[in-house]
This record gives C-alpha cells, sequence and structure tokens, in this order.
C-alpha cells in the first residue's frame, strides 16, 4: 500500500516554520520527516517566491512566513497562505 499525504513537503516546512520560526534546518526536516539537503532546497523555493523571508540573529536564522500572499495553484488562487496556517495553528 502506498503512503501519501494531502500536504506538500513544501507545506509541512511552511507550518511548521510558522509555528517555530527559529528552528534549525535540522529542526524542520526531523519535524517533517526529510533531509536536511530538501529541506534547503525547500526554503530556497519558498524565499524566492516570497513566502518565507530570513533574517539572520547571531548566527542562526529567523523565518517568517508571508501569511498574506495567495496560494501559487490557479484552483486556491483565492485563498491566502495564512488561512491554510490557521488550521494547524495550536
Amino acid at each position: 500500500m502506498s503512503q501519501w499525504t494531502f500536504l506538500t513537503n513544501h507545506a509541512h516546512v511552511l507550518i511548521h516554520l510558522a509555528g517555530a520560526p527559529d528552528s534549525r534546518i535540522r529542526d524542520i526536516a526531523l519535524a517533517v520527516g526529510i533531509t536536511e539537503r530538501s529541506v534547503q532546497g525547500i526554503l530556497h523555493d519558498l524565499e524566492e517566491a516570497g513566502y518565507v523571508t530570513t533574517t539572520k540573529v547571531g548566527r542562526r536564522n529567523a523565518y517568517s512566513v508571508q501569511t498574506d500572499l495567495r496560494f501559487r495553484h490557479p484552483a486556491e488562487a483565492d485563498h491566502r497562505i495564512g488561512e491554510l496556517l490557521g488550521i494547524f495553528e495550536s
């Protein structure tokens, strides 16, 4: 039986960062269940598209999710990222 989920790794990283903006790449990888290299690629994608901004704080990074941006796919383009993140807030 194949394993699949409704959310992509990009979404999982975004959700993790929204709740833990000071996470290290290692922390994100462990939480999402992917390699650190995959996290780096996803962070690059999210930063390049403007969904995440990175600020250097000492020797670490702090991530900020831009919740007002809309989803990229035309079928969801009328929804903002913050709507998805709101589902997972604890």
